[in-house]
């Protein structure tokens, strides 16, 4: 599955149009490589997106097309979530 979409499908990201937007702006890493909006994601792989000042990593635990709203948090596990300082 694209990456734009899976991000949007998981809820960790509204948009799918967005998601695609933030991917283009190099705020993406999927297993440690910046990727575009069309990288397949798969299961075990690992993304690391920048928020603002907060960086979240994910790991994708399954990839499915649709689910509900309340299953959305099972398609990936949080392995940590920092702030970043940026006082530079």
């Amino acid at each position: 599955m694209r990456l734009d979409k899976f991000l949007k499908v998981s809820r960790l990201i509204k948009r799918r149009p967005l998601a695609k937007q933030i991917a283009e702006q190099n705020r993406i890493k999927v297993n440690g490589q910046i990727a575009k909006p069309s990288v397949n994601v798969e299961t075990g792989d690992e993304i690391e997106i920048t928020f603002g000042q907060t960086v979240v990593t994910v790991k994708v635990t399954s990839v499915k097309d649709h689910v509900r709203k309340e299953e959305a948090t099972t398609l990936y596990e949080v392995i940590k979530e920092e702030k970043i300082n940026r006082d530079e």
